[in-house]
């Protein structure tokens, strides 16, 4: 990434002289329209309000889980505090597209403006980053204390885990800087019309009506080295953990390794299951719906998903969530 990064940065320089040079880089685009899922204003209200609803119960299921690891001393360790932390990312990730989205079911015009879009494309895919960072966290830290359970305190100490937290929270936004830059600094003439529901880079440079080819060079090629790199690190992570778990002789220990390690590996798959199914795949073996569709599921559906996946498999999990709700959410009668 640090490689992407430099040449990035020396490609966008020569890339917008070249671009100036030629266009002069005018941009007679002022908004885009977002298209989302074409229907009649009956089907599109009847999403509003589905959506709606999902979004409510996404944010008030990753709520409980961060109010949980706040409140509940029990819950202060490593493995915890980064499930909070990825639980409140959860939040701000559906938060960058959905409630745009519920409005533009219930517009006319569907308009988004120029800046709107490309704060929208950062915000959305530095959370996705960060997603992806945390998953490789988490594994290193079940990596520990299930491979190195002796040396996991001394290891994962406070200091390390608040380093790691700041680490998953920063690397996306900052890393994502230069591929919204790239795509920014483009010559779009018009049309304007993006076939999605959300900002994606993919149709943007579509739209372009200047040379794109470096650009979309450095994207393809962040999303690659993003998607092995961070999939492998979890994967080698996980498969050192179910190898050390095998060794346990406790049929206890073994049901309680893979218990905890469950949840994790079923977020996994939801994670990187879609997005490689949009970002790596060749996109001309796909429709534009389909892509929709997929995009929807771990756009919207996943972060839904996800607090059912750690609280259910959890029985801590499930005490604190119970204890939060009787003591702190339901009032008492004095």
């Amino acid at each position: 990434l640090i490689c992407v990064f430099i040449l990035s940065t020396i490609f966008m320089a020569s890339e917008k002289r070249n671009i100036s040079d030629i266009e002069n880089m005018v941009n007679s685009v002022s908004h885009f329209i977002l298209l989302g899922f074409i229907s009649s204003q009956k089907i599109q209200k009847i999403y509003f309000v589905v959506f709606s609803v999902t979004y409510i119960l996404t944010l008030m299921g990753n709520a409980a889980i961060v109010c949980a690891v706040h409140w509940d001393r029990h819950l202060q360790t490593p493995m915890y505090i980064l499930l909070g932390n990825f639980s409140f990312l959860e939040i701000c990730y559906v938060t960058t597209t959905v409630p745009n989205m519920l409005a533009n079911f219930l517009s006319e015009t569907k308009i988004i403006s120029f800046v709107g879009c490309f704060v929208q494309f950062y915000f959305f895919f530095s959370f996705g980053c960060d997603e992806g960072f945390y998953l490789c966290i988490m594994a290193f830290d079940r990596y520990l204390a299930i491979c190195r359970p002796l040396h996991y305190p001394t290891i994962m100490t406070t200091h390390l885990c608040t380093g790691l937290v700041i680490f998953g929270w920063s690397c996306g936004l900052i890393v994502f800087v230069i591929p919204v830059a790239l795509i920014s600094q483009l010559s779009y003439c018009g049309p304007n019309i993006i076939d999605h529901f959300i900002c994606d880079p993919v149709p943007l440079m579509a739209l372009s009506c200047s040379k794109s080819y470096i650009t979309k060079f450095i994207y393809s090629t962040f999303n690659t080295i993003f998607m092995v790199g961070t999939f492998l690190f979890v994967l080698i992570s996980y498969a050192l953990v179910i190898i050390s778990v095998l060794r346990i002789p406790s049929a206890d220990g073994k049901h309680k390794a893979f218990s905890t390690c469950a949840s994790h590996l079923a977020v996994v798959i939801l994670f990187f299951g879609s997005v490689v199914m949009i970002y790596v795949l060749p996109g001309s073996e796909q429709s534009v719906e389909f892509q929709k569709v997929v995009t929807l599921f771990y756009s919207v559906i996943t972060p839904l998903i996800n607090p059912l996946i750690y609280s259910l498999r959890n029985k801590d999990m499930k005490a604190a969530l119970r204890k939060v709700l009787v003591t702190k959410m339901i009032p008492h009668k004095t």
